[in-house]
Order: structure tokens, then sequence, then C-alpha cells
């Protein structure tokens, strides 16, 4: 299989990194955790004008009809800036989900909204009890049972929670299913959500890609700059060892996200086990990233002028979101091992059970 970005796939990444290092700032990160929302509509409406917040949003109502291909990158960059408005659960996720339900009058009343900037969507699912950026949500997709429903923010109650990352915005939502909120229901709901919720941890994926790139750029500075015995830490080998292992965990995590990317964009039948795959190793690459950086950085990694933090703290909170390491490994398992779902990659067909 030959897999490369185009030309304008990767001038799209590039247009976004330089808009992000310009706009999207250390200081306007940490000065968004103590405002009241720890969002910007300003900032959101920037992205909209860019047409990150439609690129996926279908031509007819004003996007751009993109895939997941297209918006891997993106999201890389997006990681790479710690950017926490909700570009993963109104771009990647709710948009195709509106797309794929089929409701015609929900998808013309919302779709259009989205990629003008107006409208922010927030998604729910199984694997978290709480609702990221629910309060800043103009429309709250949410499942009960096999359903899937579309909520107004003023049919539900939202109880804020504590999170382990500044930048992030959880509640608990309280809600009444009714046949006026209902998207999807059977079988054709329980195939929405598990498309979401793929599409979900992939977003994470590729958003720690760019975590972890800027961990390891971070930490190659300091290393630079610091010096021991009249040297800069950077040239004694066990530094070098630490930060290339990081680094190679990181390119061999970036395969498996764009393949993900891919099967996503082509709904293949291994689908599920590709995104478990990237995730697992794009999050194990975070952590392990993280703990690095701070060893380098030594005990001034530990204070609050470093922005170090900034980094390892979006790592710690996508590893957790869309599903941690641990259910991911056990849907890898129970896939490769067990034989209950396919795990077809590059010609391999895992046995049966």
């Amino acid at each position: 299989m030959e897999f490369a970005f185009t030309e304008d796939q990767l001038l799209l990444q590039q247009t976004v990194r330089d808009f992000l290092e310009g706009e999207c700032t250390v200081e306007h990160v940490r000065g968004m955790w103590d405002t009241e929302t720890g969002r910007s509509p300003e900032f959101w409406q920037k992205l909209a004008e860019m047409g990150i917040a439609g690129l996926m949003v279908p031509d007819q109502h004003g996007g751009l009809g993109m895939n997941e291909v297209d918006m891997v990158l993106v999201l890389e960059e997006i990681g790479r800036a710690a950017l926490a408005e909700p570009v993963i659960h109104t771009a990647f996720v709710g948009v195709p989900l509106l797309v794929e339900s089929g409701v015609k009058a929900i998808a013309d009343e919302w779709l259009s909204k989205v990629a003008e900037g107006s409208a922010i969507l927030a998604v729910g699912h199984d694997q978290s009890p709480f609702v990221s950026d629910a309060h800043v949500a103009s429309l709250l997709l949410l499942s009960s049972g096999d359903a899937v429903h579309a909520v107004p923010r003023s049919e539900a109650n939202l109880t804020p929670q504590t999170a382990n990352d500044p930048a992030k915005r959880i509640f608990s939502v309280d809600w009444t299913p009714t046949s006026n909120t209902l998207l999807v229901d059977g079988d054709a709901g329980k195939r929405l959500r598990a498309k979401a919720f793929d599409r979900g941890a992939l977003a994470c994926a590729a958003q720690l890609l760019g975590v972890v790139q800027k961990l390891i750029e971070m930490a190659v500075l300091y290393a630079t700059q610091r010096k021991q015995f009249g040297v800069p830490i950077g040239s004694f080998q066990a530094v070098k060892h630490m930060l290339a292992n990081e680094k190679v965990k990181t390119e061999y995590a970036r395969c498996l996200v764009y393949r993900g990317a891919d099967s996503l964009a082509n709904d293949v039948p291994s689908r599920a086990v590709d995104v478990s795959m990237a995730k697992i190793a794009t999050a194990e690459a975070a952590v392990s990233t993280a703990k690095t950086a701070l060893q380098v950085h030594g005990a001034p990694g530990y204070t609050w002028e470093q922005a170090l933090h900034v980094w390892m703290r979006r790592a710690w909170s996508l590893d957790s979101a869309w599903g941690s390491i641990a259910f991911h490994r056990a849907r890898l398992a129970n896939a490769v091992i067990d034989g209950s779902s396919p795990a077809v990659n590059f010609g391999y067909q895992a046995p049966a059970a």
C-alpha cells in the first residue's frame, strides 16, 4: 500500500500551523484557563473563517466537503499548539454524525451554522460519563441505548465536573429522550455511534502526535541551552538516547494514525482495529515522552513558569479521552486474538478463534 498526502493537504497543514503559531500562543492558552467558559467565540470565528469548522461539512451547506484524511494533519497541528477549542466534537465527530444520520431537516438546520462558526456541537459517548464543551455547544448529540438524539442545550441540565487539565471543560448532562430529539435508532444507531466513537478516538490520536512532537521540541531546545560541566546536557549520550527513543515511538505511531484516517475515510472492515492501534501507540508515546521531557528539564520542569506542563496536561487528558489505553488494548485483543471483529491490515487476516 502506498500512502502519501497531496500537495493541497500539506499546504493546508502548513497554513494551519502558521496561523496557530501566530494566534494560539502559550500565553493565549494559559489565559483561557482563567476565563469563565475556557473558550473564545472570537477565536472560534477565526477557525471558521479559515474553513476548519466546516472542513467536513458538505459543500451544499457551505463547507469544504473534505474527509478524515484531509483533516488528520489539521488535528495534528491543533495538538501541537495545545488548542482546546472543540474541534474534535464539532468538526470531526459531530458534523459527519449529522450527515450520516440521514435526517435532512437536522442537517439543513445545523450544518451551515457550523460551517459559518455560529454553532458548536458536543458529542457524548459510552466511554465517558461526561460530555466535553457541553456549556458552549448549541446542540448536544447524545446516546440512549442504541439511539442517537440531537438535544438543544436549552433542553439539558449541565453540571460542571473537575478535570485534570485546566483547558478541559467537562459536564454531566441530565436530559430526557423524546421523539422530537431522536435522530436514528436500532442497528443504524449502533453503526452511527460506533463510527462516531472511532472518529473521536482517531482525532485524539492525531492531536497526540502534535503534542508529542511539541514535547520533543521543547526538551531538545532545553537540552541545547542547559549546561552541566561546561557543556550542554544535550551532548550527553544518555540524554540523546532518551529523546531519540521518544522520536522513534512517535514516528511508528504516525503511520498508524494516518492508516486509521484512511480506514475511516473509506470505512474499511478493519476500521475499529486500525483506530485502536493508532490510539494505543500515540497515547503510549505521549505519556512516555511527557515523562522524558520532564526528566530532561529536571526541577525547573515542575515550575509554573515553564510551559512544559501545558503540553503534559494535554497528553494526559487526550490519553484518557475517547477510550483509555486499556480499553483500546482490549478491543484490539478481541479482534486479533479472539477473532470477534475484523482485523485485516495490509493483507493480513487474523485466524479464526
